[in-house]
């Protein structure tokens, strides 16, 4: 039996029903819980012996809608973990679904793992995904008067502001976009005699 057989018994054995999904993908374990049952099974996940994931190493949001460049089934936001045992020498990566499309929102792990505190904010400054009962979430890379979360995928790719020095006013200000959208088709230049052929 393999390392990954040993931790898929192991998971299944320890959360039972709250697996919402198990899967073996590229020599890795995803497993995909309930965000009813993301607390619960994050506590499992550390302090179970069987288990004993004892460092969330990443955290991050996803935004599901047009993925491979298809349209979304289901729910558009998930949170997505990477957890490492230290003791059994195995990783894990976790999936959460947020349950409502326009308010996405799911439990701060920051409680069990500290090191969530600035992952969870970087998800909910880029994707605006809540963690609830996170007791600092505000932004972190944006700027605090920065409108909308620019890793959706429905965010303009020119944003809503630009900011620029104003040598007048001696300071950076914000503006609307001031660059016009346009496209870009390459030309095609057909020339008779074009490097010497003819």
């Amino acid at each position: 039996m393999s390392k990954l057989d040993n931790l898929k018994l192991a998971l299944e054995t320890a959360l039972g029903s709250n697996v919402r999904s198990l899967v073996c993908d590229r020599e890795e374990l995803t497993l995909t819980v309930n965000a009813a049952d993301y607390l619960v099974v994050a506590l499992m996940l550390r302090d179970d012996p069987s288990l004993r994931f004892e460092q969330l190493i990443d955290l991050c949001g996803v935004d599901y809608s047009a993925y491979r460049d298809q349209e979304c089934e289901g729910l558009r936001f998930c949170v997505v973990s990477h957890l490492l045992s230290v003791s059994h020498n195995w990783r894990l990566r976790l999936k959460v679904f947020c349950f409502d499309d326009e308010m996405p929102a799911v439990a701060s792990l920051n409680d069990i793992w500290s090191s969530a505190n600035w992952f969870e904010r970087e998800a909910f400054d880029l994707y605006g995904i809540i963690f609830e009962g996170h007791l600092d979430l505000r932004r972190i890379l944006t700027d605090y008067g920065f409108i909308g979360h620019p890793f959706r995928k429905d965010f303009p790719t020119s944003g809503h502001v630009e900011m620029r020095y104003d040598a007048e006013k001696k300071r950076v200000i914000y503006q609307p976009v001031t660059i016009e959208p346009r496209d870009i088709t390459p030309r095609i230049i057909r020339e008779d005699n074009y490097g010497g052929l003819h």
